[in-house]
């Protein structure tokens, strides 16, 4: 390296101004629930890459399927912020711990003890979560959302709001709203159209039927997604879903949807004998960081901020009307499906009675304390 070249690329440090809201110390540690770390950039040679990294945001709540609490959606916000203005940070990779889940939402515990019936202190919590969707869609570096399990509700929104979603095979995706007393207005309702087509939204959002990540592959929402489970030493596509057909005998599109009968419980017999690798994942991971890191960092930026624009623009002509519909909606609805899902068990189940609701509004019912108890899980045992 010559003089010149060498005075060329010397670290500016004394100069260098701090765009951070936390400090280094804080950074590295933002939450217990949320890890902050920098993983050197690998090159082509698949070696690390000296002073440049990708920062892993990473969601810790695994007894809840790593459901984001007030807490960890504050830290969430920092952690991407401090990504965002990281200069040696090539790509975040956003992602959640284990293998069960990428994140499952909000967590229901804290909404239906704290937040339902309390509309004023749900807002305040909306804020949060539109900051939280906000630093996500605003991050100045690709953000690649490694779906490393489920990614459902909230987790489906946050994901979204990604730019890259590469998936284990035995992730499963969908709403949740309209079955536990919310509307999917965090995101979902401005991606999904955009991402998927109208149609298909309606169907995510208002059914909550899960779909498996062969569907989220080809309905667009995944940019790519690789085998986990490993039966006998080798990798095998998920065994609960069609994967080797892609139109049954009437012309209608099976691949990727859930098998039934005989064929669903061979692929849960198989599931059972085998176990969950995420190698591949982290592979297929690193490997687009890798790519990313083969451009122009500004030009990515601008390349990135353009395309973000359509689901930008929803995003942001749709949020404060959103916060303020779901705040009120803790008076009512909200208040009885949380409940319901954090009250109820696995033999009383965890939605409300949704024809005692109906035929109590139908015949003009308040929404009272009472009506709230009667349509409980509980009150069905």
């Amino acid at each position: 390296m010559t003089a010149t070249a060498a005075r060329a690329i010397a670290p500016r440090d004394s100069e260098a101004k701090d765009h951070n809201l936390v400090s280094d110390a804080v950074r590295e540690t933002i939450s217990r629930s949320v890890h902050y770390e920098k993983r050197p950039v690998k090159g082509i040679d698949g070696k690390p890459v000296p002073g440049l990294f990708n920062a892993w945001i990473t969601l810790d709540n695994q007894n809840q399927f790593n459901s984001y609490t007030t807490d960890m959606v504050k830290a969430t916000i920092l952690a991407f912020r401090a990504a965002s203005a990281a200069r040696d940070v090539v790509a975040v990779v956003f992602t959640g711990a284990g293998d069960k889940a990428f994140c499952t939402g909000g967590n229901t515990k804290e909404y239906a003890e704290y937040y339902a019936g309390n509309p004023q202190e749900y807002r305040g919590y909306m804020r949060l979560f539109n900051d939280m969707v906000s630093a996500i869609i605003g991050c100045d570096k690709p953000v690649v959302c490694r779906v490393n399990g489920m990614r459902i509700g909230g987790g489906q929104e946050i994901g979204m709001a990604c730019d890259f979603s590469i998936a284990q095979d035995l992730a499963r995706f969908g709403q949740a709203g309209p079955k536990h007393g919310s509307a999917p207005i965090g995101g979902a309702t401005d991606f999904l159209p955009y991402m998927i087509g109208c149609e298909q939204a309606m169907v995510s959002g208002l059914l909550c039927e899960p779909f498996s990540a062969h569907k989220a592959y080809r309905l667009g929402i995944v940019s790519e997604i690789v085998p986990a489970l490993k039966v006998d030493g080798k990798f095998v596509a998920n065994p609960s879903v069609c994967t080797d057909r892609f139109l049954d005998e009437n012309g209608r599109i099976i691949h990727g949807e859930f098998k039934t009968g005989a064929a669903a419980a061979e692929g849960q017999a198989l599931l059972k004998r085998g176990t969950v690798d995420l190698s591949l994942l982290d592979e297929r991971v690193e490997a687009l960081c890798t790519k990313l890191l083969y451009t122009f960092p500004e030009c990515t930026t601008k390349t990135v901020e353009e395309l973000r624009k359509p689901k930008l623009n929803a995003w942001n002509a749709n949020k404060e009307n959103a916060r303020d519909w779901l705040a009120l909606n803790m008076m009512t609805e909200a208040r009885a499906g949380f409940r319901a899902f954090n009250e109820g068990t696995r033999e009383t189940g965890r939605e409300i009675d949704f024809v005692a609701l109906r035929q109590a509004l139908a015949a003009n019912s308040p929404w009272t304390n009472e009506l709230t108890e009667s349509i409980q899980p509980r009150a069905r045992a």
